[in-house]
């Protein structure tokens, strides 16, 4: 067994032990740090199929940003876990035939009989010049370059719409113009006005009594 399998099989361990650890620990932290795991074991794998790009984008968004956010929203949430527990032995058998469905159907969607070594070629060794960054953004800017201008222009229009239909303030409300105020200078702001004293009359002693 060369060294590179056994990273493999290392690293598929750990990805099935940390999913599994997921669902089935009690606390809703360490199920979050779990998936943290997944996720890094996840763009191991990702950096053995040469797939440098989306391994360090895993890391990055998922972990780093995602994940990050689960992670404070549960530590902030107060989980009753007692209740969560409740009725968990009843769904129990039908959960695990729902598993059992998954993984026969997964087996048979990416097994030998459509994967398989006869059917699809292992794929050839890259050179250590070789970039996956760069070939993804040659693939992207010239093959797939239309695609991938109109999922950028349906995401624009997704953001507009989401701020339009989220939006409660009034519509016709004043704005800053920023060149106006970048223009700004103390000649057209600020002005001097002289103001002429005025001397309040003196009291005299029976007054002040």
């Amino acid at each position: 067994m060369s060294f590179e399998q056994i990273v493999f099989y290392g690293f598929s361990f750990m990805l099935i032990f940390s999913a599994l650890m997921v669902i089935l620990v009690k606390n809703s932290v360490k199920a979050a740090l779990f998936l943290v795991l997944c996720f890094f074991a996840s763009s191991a794998l990702w950096l053995l199929l040469e797939a440098e790009f989306l391994a360090i984008t895993l890391m990055l968004v998922y972990v780093g940003a995602v994940m990050v956010l689960f992670l404070f929203v549960v530590m902030m949430l107060d989980i009753n876990y007692s209740a969560l527990r409740q009725g968990y032995t009843k769904v129990l058998p039908i959960a695990l035939m729902v598993a059992l469905g998954f993984l026969l159907l997964l087996q048979w969607l990416v097994g030998n009989e459509h994967f398989g070594l006869n059917i699809i070629a292992e794929p050839q060794k890259h050179p250590a010049d070789y970039s996956n960054v760069r070939e993804l953004g040659r693939v992207l800017y010239t093959d797939y370059f239309y695609p991938f201008e109109l999922a950028a222009v349906i995401l624009l229009v997704a953001i507009i719409a989401a701020i339009s239909l989220t939006f409660r303030g009034k519509r016709g409300r004043k704005s800053q113009d920023i060149d106006k105020q970048v223009e700004a200078n103390k000649q057209n702001r600020l002005k001097v006005v002289k103001v002429e004293p005025v001397v309040s009359p003196k009291i005299s002693d029976g007054e002040k009594a």
